[in-house]
């Protein structure tokens, strides 16, 4: 078997993300799945306009919206009154970063890179688990489950939470974040999805948990997310995020998030972790990629997007460090990467789990969060312009962070009385 210039090892998101962006720089690519066959499971993902931005210079965005639904805000409730809090007009925001925020399903938009990396010529290749990476004298080899080793002038590890390559960088683990996600999609004809508006991204956050729902598909379905903090989880047991802590976690919520449970699947559930940040991603010619690299807790709905925004960028500095005669300065390439990637990405990381802590208070925090959130303007994006913006390919080009506003600067209203 002859060599690639590049192995890929992964075949999620980020993996053919990457696999694609590559070989569209000129670069034969083989990527070297586990699974005997390519797949994603789970529901809705949501894109927003720094992912968009990318499909669209691949010239994949117009079928993502085909397979997907492009809607019209994200409104943000309480989950225990119902009441509204805020909201994002995504037709205007559109306008702004001059990219689409995009729902679709997570299959869809993997079927959707693996058909171009079918078209580009990337070799696919199934039921190649990867055990080891080592470096070489001219590049990277892997070491396969069946012993059979396999090398090319680059390897990246897009292997997951679980990563075999992370190991070269990092003696670490997966951090429990004790939340747990439940996920289900409603048929459009139930009269669950004809009460909801299909255009709106919602999110109802509660004390130690919350729900979301969108329309997926064209409207064909309601996706849900119902997610909650397990008490055994805290506990240290090991079966946690079980239904009938579902059940109690959102028994103080309002009647359309307690309505929405029944619909929920109830023998499958997503226990919530990530990692906490690392800023050395390259190791010789080995580079890790997407989760291998910065799993995320979910809450500012950016974990596939930074796996796609990886590939973009390393494709772009391959584009940049390319000779006349095709050859690539994979040092330079890579340390260009690396000089920009980890620390948008840690940004991201730290902001999701404080997201996640914002959305799910109790008492009077979360009476001060509801003041805030309510005297934000709708078009007001200090909060979104940091992360929403043109990928930066160098340092300089990554936005400064938002300023945070403190919760006790809000003055919530007595019950009865006036602030």
């Amino acid at each position: 078997m002859s060599h690639p210039d590049v192995l890929v090892v992964g075949g999620g998101i980020g993996g053919l993300g990457v696999a694609f962006s590559l070989t569209r720089q000129g670069q034969t690519v083989r990527l070297l799945e586990s699974a005997p066959a390519f797949g994603e499971v789970g529901a809705g993902i949501q894109l927003a306009p720094n992912c968009t931005r990318i499909l669209d210079d691949y010239g994949l965005l117009d079928e993502a919206k085909s397979l997907g639904v492009v809607p019209d805000a994200m409104v943000m409730r309480d989950a225990v009154d119902g009441s509204e809090l805020t909201r994002l007009d995504l037709r205007h925001l559109e306008q702004r970063y001059g990219y689409p925020y995009l729902v679709i399903h997570r299959s869809d938009l993997h079927g959707l890179l693996l058909r171009a990396c079918e078209r580009a010529g990337v070799e696919l290749v199934n039921d190649a688990k990867v055990t080891s990476y080592e470096n070489t004298e001219d590049g990277a080899r892997v070491t396969l489950s069946s012993g059979e080793t396999q090398q090319a002038g680059v390897v990246i590890a897009a292997d997951g939470l679980h990563s075999v390559a992370r190991k070269l960088f990092v003696d670490d683990q997966p951090v429990s974040s004790a939340y747990v996600a439940y996920r289900g999609t409603v048929p459009a004809e139930q009269p669950r999805v004809r009460s909801v508006d299909l255009s709106e991204v919602v999110v109802y956050i509660g004390p130690r948990c919350h729900f979301v729902h969108y329309g997926l598909r064209g409207g064909e379905m309601l996706n849900q997310v119902a997610v909650f903090e397990s008490p055994k989880a805290l506990a240290g047991q090991d079966d946690w995020g079980t239904p009938d802590e579902l059940d109690a976690a959102f028994a103080g919520t309002c009647d359309f998030v307690r309505d929405g449970l029944p619909f929920m699947w109830r023998d499958k559930w997503w226990r919530m972790f990530d990692r906490d940040p690392v800023m050395t991603w390259v190791h010789g010619r080995i580079a890790l990629l997407g989760d291998s690299a910065h799993p995320p807790l979910q809450y500012i709905a950016q974990g596939a997007v930074m796996a796609i925004e990886d590939g973009w960028v390393l494709g772009e500095h391959v584009a940049r460090h390319r000779a006349g005669d095709g050859a690539v300065d994979w040092t330079a390439a890579l340390a260009a990467y690396e000089a920009v990637r980890p620390e948008h990405c840690r940004r991201v990381l730290t902001t999701s789990r404080k997201w996640g802590e914002l959305w799910h208070l109790d008492g009077l925090a979360r009476e001060q969060r509801n003041v805030l959130l309510r005297a934000r303007d709708t078009y007001d994006y200090s909060f979104t312009d940091w992360l929403y913006g043109p990928t930066a390919l160098t340092p300089d080009q990554e936005p400064e962070m938002f300023t945070p506003v403190p919760l006790d600067s809000a003055q919530p209203v007595p019950a009865g009385g006036v602030a």
